[in-house]
């Protein structure tokens, strides 16, 4: 302790130094009990703006869903905007592409940037293979040969009844109709090649080789090559899909075992903190020890051995991993890795033993404060409902407005890249095709005002977000605080903190969050236009522009991380005093530059200890899952899934996993955040005489080698 001593001696005296530059310490007010009753509502005219424009997102959002319709962006559309399956088309749900090569060739591509060849609504897929040449040969022999016409594939403006020889180039050439066509099936509205069912020899039609208008020879390797990557796309995608659908009662039944999980490990916190921070500590140490020692050691038997593989990056999602586990190079990084992690820690608990403990103390805090407001640890839930409730409605007026107005088309060819979509000439269905540029329908316009629209609602889901976490923040800051500045605990805590919280952060300060969330919103959404930016400049040889964009995208986000700290500490103490919020932000910004190295050193730690206790429930929930959905354990096998990608679900329920304890444990982020600040103020306010008394705990007093100078109440903790 004698050390620990010193150092607390240095820190004060280098606090008084700071205390002339940053403001005088807090002054003891005998009339404080806590968070004040008697306070007036602050910054009612950021509330006022804030309500303005969530009017003017409603107004938007009023607007998308009296002029647009989503299912223009899902139901299939052909190349004049007509949406096949509705309206004048309702009879005819398919489309129907007249070159699929062309199609195919861009792969995935034509999700985004849809398929450079005419493309019509049609009843049903084709059943069967077709060549122009087969009803010019018709023609030719029997010019009124009504079968022959009907098996073309034409645009809507185009009588087939009325087609004579003579028209069948010349319709061809012009892509008026369509040179040919294979056996398709259904996808999601869309007709494409059914590869499986093609034969290994050249396609034919008759007596005909299917060709494109190019003269290009239809093959059945020419299709399966062109339609490889989008197959793979679709086939993955359909596994994956598959491989959810199998396991989403698996998947419930992880998420409410994390749940369990994570509320046994903060109850246990409550009573033995300090052994389950040591023990979280070394567990991470002990598991970062092995993995070295075990993946050298493999390293090295491999090595031995002058065993050698190689893998693909897909095969990390298949069944087998063996191959990818022979590799040298895996280990000897894991290793590496683990070895490095292992330093760092161990350098980390070497030189901040002490602060380790004090933050233990704090978690205690936390942990004591939870246990006598246990309603607090439920709370996260109710802005995660909102949050989502705010980006499902997002989402919907967004999709309604993108699909406000009327059609659009621009020019398209096979070998158009991404970028391009941005670059192509505007033209209407009526414009002859030349240079092989298709014009087709590209998408609904109205960018003159939508655009905007969509800018303003994506700036508003920043601030409605920010919004919610900071309300969240302050019910439970000054919840929070309500416990600390109970001098007889649990006597002198109020009979519901939570909701006399909610109450008071709801009546006065909606305004002071509209403020905080919209400084938070603005900085966000000039590094989402930044990342803009930057993106647009990839291919850009500007090197001086690229390297200022970076250094403006490493500030903002460093400016970010810095508000986001300032405004959470803010709300603090709006919670405990009312005040607006440029005064709280300035009082808490004094009073943690009075105490820089506590606030660097204290609070970082317990953030870093905190992190160490997500870490190792959201790895214990993983590898649960890996060897579940693996088929390693016999528990309950007729529950056991057979799936294409067992990972799939692992790496899901792994995300799940480490958001749910980071909604538990950030209750438990901002109890210690509110706590360590009322402790600063009580070090400032209070000297341990009768008649001003320190409010934080014996055990706390106890490390910070402080004592109240009287005999305490039997209650006091």
């Amino acid at each position: 302790m004698g050390g620990g001593n010193k150092i607390e001696d240095q820190e004060n005296a280098s606090n008084q130094n700071e205390a002339n530059e940053h403001g005088n310490p807090k002054q003891y007010d005998p009339n404080f009990k806590g968070p004040l009753k008697d306070r007036s509502c602050t910054d009612i005219i950021c509330c006022v703006f804030f309500l303005v424009f969530l009017v003017g997102m409603a107004g938007c959002s009023f607007f998308g869903y009296a002029l647009g319709d989503p299912k223009r962006l899902t139901y299939p559309t052909d190349s004049m905007g007509n949406l096949c399956g509705k309206g004048k088309f309702k009879d005819k749900p398919n489309l129907m592409f007249f070159n699929i090569l062309e199609c195919l060739k861009m792969g995935p591509k034509t999700i985004v940037m849809g398929c450079p060849t005419p493309q019509v609504c049609v009843k049903q897929c084709t059943s069967s293979y077709y060549v122009y040449l087969e009803t010019l040969a018709a023609l030719n022999l029997r010019p009124n040969d009504k079968a022959a016409k009907e098996k073309m594939l034409c645009k809507y403006n185009v009588d087939v009844t009325k087609i004579t020889a003579n028209d069948v180039e010349n319709l061809i050439k012009k892509e008026d109709c369509a040179s040919y066509y294979v056996k398709t099936t259904e996808v999601f509205g869309r007709c494409v090649p059914a590869v499986s069912e093609i034969t290994d020899m050249a396609l034919n039609s008759g007596n005909f080789v299917l060709k494109a208008a190019d003269g290009t020879k239809v093959t059945r390797a020419l299709l399966k090559d062109a339609n490889r990557e989008m197959a793979r796309f679709f086939k993955y995608g359909q596994q994956v899909y598959a491989d959810v659908i199998k396991s989403w009662q698996s998947l419930l039944v992880g998420l409410g075992l994390t749940m369990l999980l994570a509320m046994i490990w903060i109850v246990l916190m409550r009573w033995i903190a300090g052994i389950m921070v040591w023990l979280t500590i070394f567990a991470v140490l002990g598991c970062l020890g092995f993995s070295t020692y075990f993946s050298l050691d493999k390293y090295m038997h491999l090595k031995s051995q002058n065993v050698t593989a190689s893998f693909e990056v897909k095969e990390i999602f298949s069944k087998n991993w063996n191959k990818m586990f022979n590799l040298q190079e895996i280990w000897l990084t894991i290793g590496c890795i683990s070895a490095i992690v292992l330093l760092i820690l161990l350098l980390i608990l070497l030189f901040l033993c002490m602060r380790i403990r004090i933050a233990i103390e704090l978690i205690k805090e936390g942990s004591r404060a939870l246990g006598h407001m246990f309603s607090t640890l439920f709370w996260p839930l109710i802005p995660f409902i909102f949050e989502l409730v705010a980006i499902v409605y997002w989402i919907a007026s967004a999709v309604y407005v993108a699909s406000v107005g009327k059609p659009e088309y621009s020019t398209s060819t096979a070998k158009d890249d991404l970028k391009d979509i941005l670059h192509r000439i505007p033209c209407t269905p009526d414009d002859t095709t030349t240079l092989n540029k298709i014009c087709k329908f590209a998408k609904y316009g109205g960018d003159e005002y939508t655009i905007y629209m969509q800018v303003y609602m994506g700036f508003m889901f920043l601030w409605i977000l920010n919004f919610i976490i900071a309300l969240g923040q302050m019910v439970l800051a000054g919840a929070f605080a309500s416990y600390y500045w109970a001098y007889e605990k649990p006597k002198d805590i109020p009979a519901f903190p939570l909701a006399g919280s909610l109450w008071r952060t709801v009546r006065y300060h909606l305004g002071s969050i509209a403020f905080g969330s919209l400084i938070i919103a603005i900085v966000q959404f000039i590094r989402i236009f930044l990342m803009y930016l930057d993106n647009k400049m990839k291919g850009s040889q500007n090197s001086v522009a690229k390297f200022f964009l970076k250094c403006l995208k490493c500030f903002f986000y460093c400016l970010e991380k810095f508000l986001k700290f300032l405004t959470k500490n803010a709300y603090i103490l709006i919670a405990v005093y009312g005040k607006n919020f440029c005064v709280s932000a300035k009082d808490a910004f004094s009073l943690i530059m009075r105490n820089t190295v506590r606030t660097v050193v204290l609070d970082k730690t317990t953030d870093f200890v905190l992190f160490l206790s997500k870490l190792l429930v959201t790895a214990a929930v993983s590898a649960g899952a890996y060897f579940w959905f693996d088929g390693r354990i016999d528990v309950l096998p007729q529950y056991q899934l057979k799936l294409n990608f067992p990972l799939v679900p692992v790496i899901i329920l792994t995300i799940a996993a480490y958001l749910v304890s980071c909604i538990f444990f950030s209750v438990y982020s901002m109890a210690v955040s509110t706590i360590y600040l009322c402790f600063l103020e009580d070090l400032e306010k209070h000297d341990g005489s009768p008649g001003k008394p320190y409010f934080m705990s014996k055990s706390m007093m106890s490390l910070m080698d402080k004592k109240n100078k009287f005999k305490e109440p039997s209650g006091k903790d």
